[in-house]
C-alpha cells in the first residue's frame, strides 16, 4: 500500500509494521480534515494484506490526540438530522480499528480526551508515560456525551463505576491510575515508551501472521459467552494446528530445546529465535 496521501498522518510502512504520527497543530484536535484521514487509514490499513501490526502515536509530545472538534460539533447542532439511531460514521471507525486483522496500539506520551480517548479504547493495546500521559472525557460539562463509542468501550475496559466517575466526574485521569484501572496496559518512564513500543511491535510482526491474525480474532469472542467463546476458539485453534507454517514452527520449536529445561527458562526468547526464522 502507497500510504501516502495524507497531510496530517505521517504513515511508514516496515514489512508488516505501519506507524502513522498525528502532526496537526496545535493540539492535534480532531476536526473533519484529520477525522476524514484516520477514517481513510483505517480503511487502508484494513485492506492492506501485508500490514500485520499498526502503531498510531502523535509529533507533539503534549497532545496525542485532544478531542473531537467542539466547533464542528456546534455546526452539526445548529443544522439538526432527525435522530436515526444507527451507527455514525465515527463509531464505524473505531470499530474498524478494533476488528481489522492487525493489531493496533496507541502510543500516548501526553494528553488524550474526549473524541480522541475513545479512538484509543478501540485499539488493541495503549502505552503511556507516568507524570505525563493525561486522559479527560470532557462532554457532560460540555453538555452532551461521549457519542463515539466512549460510553459503550470505557464501562468494558474499567468497569461500569470508574466509568461512570470518568464520564461523569470529567476529571483528569492520570498514567499511573490508568494503567491500575486496566486504561493503559502500561504505564512507562519517558525516556522508555519509545523502545518499548517498537520492540513489541516489531516483535508480534515478525511472528507468523495466520497464527497473529486468528489469536486477535479469537480474543474478539471474549465478549461473547464463555460456552459460545470456546466453541469459537476451539474452531480457530484447529483452523492454525493443521497449517503447514504450524507444523514447521512447532517442529522448530522442538528443534530448538523446546520442552528441555534450560530452553523453558528462556522460553520468551526461544520463541523469538523460532518466529524470527522465516
Amino acid at each position: 500500500m502507497a500510504y501516502d496521501t495524507y497531510k496530517l498522518l505521517h504513515v511508514q510502512q516496515e514489512g508488516a509494521l505501519v506507524t502513522a504520527v498525528v502532526d496537526a497543530p496545535p493540539i492535534n484536535v480532531i476536526t473533519g480534515d484529520l477525522f476524514g484521514e484516520l477514517a481513510a487509514l483505517a480503511i487502508e490499513l484494513e485492506a492492506d494484506p501485508n500490514a500485520l501490526v499498526f502503531v498510531l502515536k502523535s509529533a507533539d509530545p503534549d497532545f496525542f490526540l485532544a478531542h473531537f472538534d467542539v466547533a464542528l460539533l456546534v455546526t452539526m447542532a445548529d443544522a439538526p438530522t432527525p435522530p436515526s439511531g444507527d451507527l455514525n460514521t465515527y463509531h464505524d471507525m473505531c470499530n474498524r480499528f478494533q476488528r481489522m486483522n492487525k493489531v493496533t496500539i496507541a502510543q500516548i506520551e501526553g494528553r488524550v480526551g474526549g473524541g480522541g480517548a475513545e479512538l484509543a479504547m478501540s485499539f488493541d493495546m495503549r502505552f503511556g508515560v507516568m507524570g505525563k500521559t493525561v486522559i479527560n472525557q470532557m462532554e457532560v460539562p460540555i453538555g452532551i456525551i461521549p457519542g463515539g463509542t466512549g460510553t459503550q468501550r470505557l464501562p468494558r475496559l474499567i468497569g461500569r463505576a470508574r466509568a461512570m466517575e470518568v464520564i461523569l466526574g470529567a476529571n483528569d485521569l492520570d498514567a499511573e491510575t490508568a494503567e491500575k484501572w486496566g486504561w493503559l496496559n502500561r504505564a512507562l518512564p519517558a525516556d522508555q515508551i519509545q523502545a518499548h513500543v517498537t520492540a513489541l511491535a516489531r516483535r508480534i510482526a515478525s511472528f507468523p501472521p495466520e497464527a497473529v491474525r486468528i489469536a486477535k480474532q479469537s480474543i474478539e469472542a471474549s465478549a461473547l459467552p464463555l460456552d459460545q467463546g470456546c466453541k469459537i476458539e476451539s474452531g480457530l485453534f484447529q483452523t492454525v494446528l493443521f497449517s503447514d507454517a504450524a507444523r514447521a514452527k512447532m517442529r522448530r520449536f522442538l528443534e530448538l530445546g523446546g520442552q528441555t529445561r534450560e530452553a523453558e527458562l528462556r522460553v520468551a526468547e526461544l520463541s523469538a529465535e523460532v518466529a524470527g526464522e522465516g
